[in-house]
């Protein structure tokens, strides 16, 4: 069955690929893989710029040579949303000695002063807007111009259920969902025509070269990814 998958970047990376080898990830040869009875037509990756930051200045330069390397796969288009960064007021947390929030029966606890007031810190606080409102867009779009039978949302935002319903009964397609995490939102779960999952073996084999061409020239996969 003709297929879009439509992809929430930073819910794939946070949920399957944080903290693992394989951040320099193949989509076409993944998702080829993980749905291997369906023809991937498309496949949009849906993501925001991020900036440099204190202990991390070349998180930057690591997301703009991997987007670099979705660029030269053909059936890949990234859309862009944006962050949002403020600062805010926020209760700050017990933590135990290895610096891991405090929870009582379940609630997470809150630092008091001796008086009994909530101790409030400033933090700086990094808001990713828009990916989630252009994939429904997107999905939405395709499926109300009957573009192909079928989709696969790479999600656990359990935000996109009312787009993807309306998909299913307005637009008439397939939609199928691939939860980055294993426990993902049930209510996704439960409202998906199908479901698959990714695993370890699926990263691991579906890598994109270590040296990469493009019209710019060579590039080269980031060393300390």
């Amino acid at each position: 069955m003709r297929t879009n998958v439509y992809v929430d970047g930073f819910n794939l990376y946070y949920g399957c690929l944080k903290g693992t080898p394989y951040k320099w990830l193949d989509l076409e040869q993944l998702f080829d893989r993980v749905l291997p009875r369906n023809q991937v037509e498309t496949i949009y990756y849906f993501t925001a710029r991020v900036e440099s930051r204190p202990g991390n200045t070349d998180v930057a330069v690591r997301q703009a040579t991997y987007l670099r390397a979705l660029a030269t796969l053909s059936r890949v288009q990234v859309h862009f949303g944006n962050f949002l960064t403020s600062p805010v007021r926020a209760p700050v947390l017990e933590c135990n000695p290895k610096g891991y929030p405090l929870r009582n029966n379940g609630q997470l606890v809150v630092k008091r002063n001796p008086n009994g007031a909530v101790v409030m810190e400033w933090v700086h606080k990094t808001e990713e807007k828009g990916s989630d409102v252009n994939l429904a867009a997107h999905l939405l779009r395709d499926a109300l111009k009957g573009t192909v039978p079928a989709a696969v949302v790479v999600s656990n935002d359990s935000d996109l259920l009312t787009p993807i319903h309306m998909a299913q009964a307005d637009g008439g397609i397939v939609v199928g969902l691939i939860p980055p995490r294993p426990n993902g939102s049930a209510e996704l779960k439960k409202l998906a025509s199908f479901k698959r999952d990714i695993r370890q073996h699926d990263l691991a084999a579906c890598q994109l070269p270590t040296n990469m061409t493009d019209a710019s020239g060579i590039f080269t996969k980031p060393m300390d990814w």
